[in-house]
């Protein structure tokens, strides 16, 4: 007798989408300037969700001037009642969670499971972290009476909303700087969410500003002359346009871009947990993850016996719809994004990779694509060397730990990287060598408010989280 999964459905009713959104500054939702809207979809259904508005330069202007009003008294009001106010952000979130996490899988696509489990309770951590921060900065180790910086412009991608939300809101509220934010023009929900949550703990108004809109937004405000601080995650090429704009004025900058990572196992390691490693490397969020392992890097020796393994736990994983319990891998973002991993798997397969994927039904609406692993994976093959961004695994092997090292060096980014091994004197040794901003040991996607995050490379330069985080947006 087998046994299969009955449909465990997250209920949408615990969440209440208004047909259409406007702009939030200074502390109210207004139209755009030029009344212009566009529409949010449910990836893994195409259904309409909602309305946003599209800003203009001219909102950029309006909640740049309503964030640095709002600078003077906010900068002047002592750490300890800052911390207050994030505190009570931290809390509304842990309150409001379940229709938070709902609403980020409705919007984004990936699994509830994953909203609700990893994503929401790393949001209210990082508010929580932050907040402990807010009266303790002449600590921190920036000196005496560290100063904030004025107006953070900041932009955040579509993978993890409001997660990487609160990397940027949270340190910048606790240093005394006040924040424009552009949430990505494919997933603005829970961001207009949190400006509700903003209201509702009572935040001053101006100190935290919404504007949803396409790119020519997040460059109006990138190029904003007031802005002091800029803070973008997101592809490596819309890294090197902000970069570019920024060069030669006197705004703050920090990055955190592409990633291409390797997951290194050696012939020691524990097989079973190095699968669920790797499975949750590279198919955590749909693979729509910047340090994604999606470079297995694997001992000859234990090749085939790896493979087999994980091959085997492969099958087992569910794909379907996203607001179900059972579902481990959920849509993809949007019909671009799908385009684009069907290229780069197809592009695999012309250039001589063998394509394995486990049998599985994909729903006839939205934006889906089955896990995927490759192997007789060269380093010359674009799935090798380019991000993929989705749920594609590349396999390649090594014999020696040194040639390990040189293979997971060659690539133009550096955010992350993992190491599978019994020997800790083996696991020291390789970090020693990977250029990489976050190295995990015999696990992989492991995060914590606590520790920095960060890359070198193509993948961005400054930290996010944890001590370091807070030099960002502070004038040291």
């Amino acid at each position: 007798m087998t046994f299969d999964y009955a449909p465990a459905p997250e209920s949408r009713s615990v969440v209440d989408i208004a047909p259409s959104y406007g702009l939030f500054i200074d502390g109210e939702f207004a139209p755009a300037a030029d009344g212009k809207v566009f529409k949010t979809v449910s990836p893994s259904s195409e259904e309409v969700l909602s309305e946003v508005a599209q800003a203009t330069a001219d909102d950029v202007d309006r909640a740049v001037k309503a964030a640095r009003k709002a600078f003077e008294k906010w900068s002047a009001l002592p750490g300890a009642e800052r911390a207050k106010y994030l505190f009570r952000i931290a809390r509304i979130i842990q309150e409001r969670s379940r229709e938070l996490a709902v609403l980020e899988s409705l919007d984004n696509g990936k699994p509830i499971r994953e909203s609700r489990d990893t994503d929401l309770p790393l949001v209210a951590a990082h508010f929580f972290y932050y907040a402990g921060w807010a009266d303790k900065l002449d600590h921190a180790g920036y000196g005496p009476n560290p100063r904030p910086l004025g107006v953070a412009g900041q932009v955040i991608p579509w993978n993890f909303p409001l997660l990487m939300l609160a990397w940027k809101i949270a340190p910048a509220l606790a240093t005394g700087n006040t924040v424009v934010l552009k949430p990505a023009e494919t997933t603005p929900l829970s961001a207009l969410f949190f400006a509700d949550v903003c209201r509702q703990a009572g935040l001053p108004k101006g100190v935290v500003n919404i504007l949803t809109g396409d790119g020519s937004t997040g460059a109006a405000l990138v190029g904003h002359p007031d802005v002091n601080k800029v803070a973008f995650t997101g592809s490596t090429e819309v890294g090197k346009a902000i970069a570019r704009t920024v060069a030669g004025t006197d705004k703050k900058l920090t990055l955190e871009l592409g990633g291409k990572a390797a997951n290194i196992v050696f012939d020691d390691a524990p097989i079973d947990q190095a699968v669920e490693g790797i499975v949750n490397g590279i198919f955590f969020n749909q693979g729509h993850v910047c340090c994604a392992g999606s470079r297995l890097l694997v001992q000859e020796s234990v090749q085939d016996e790896l493979l087999d393994a994980l091959k085997r736990r492969m099958q087992t994983l569910r794909v379907g719809d996203p607001l179900d319990k059972n579902t481990d891998i959920g849509a993809i973002n949007s019909a671009e994004q799908l385009a684009r991993i069907t290229e780069l798997a197809d592009a695999g397969e012309a250039e001589g990779a063998e394509r394995w994927a486990p049998a599985c039904e994909l729903p006839s609406n939205g934006y889906w694509f089955a896990p995927t692993l490759f192997t007789g994976v060269t380093q010359a093959h674009r799935i090798a060397r380019e991000e993929i961004f989705g749920p594609v695994l590349s396999v390649l092997t090594f014999r020696t730990p040194a040639e390990a090292v040189e293979k997971a060096n060659n690539t133009p980014y550096g955010l992350s990287a993992g190491i599978w091994s019994e020997k800790g004197s083996r696991i020291l040794w390789m970090a020693n060598k990977l250029r990489a901003g976050v190295i995990w040991s015999n696990t992989f996607n492991k995060f914590d408010p606590a520790s920095p995050f960060g890359g070198y490379k193509e993948s961005g330069f400054g930290r996010e989280g944890g001590r370091h985080g807070l030099e960002a947006y502070l004038d040291v």
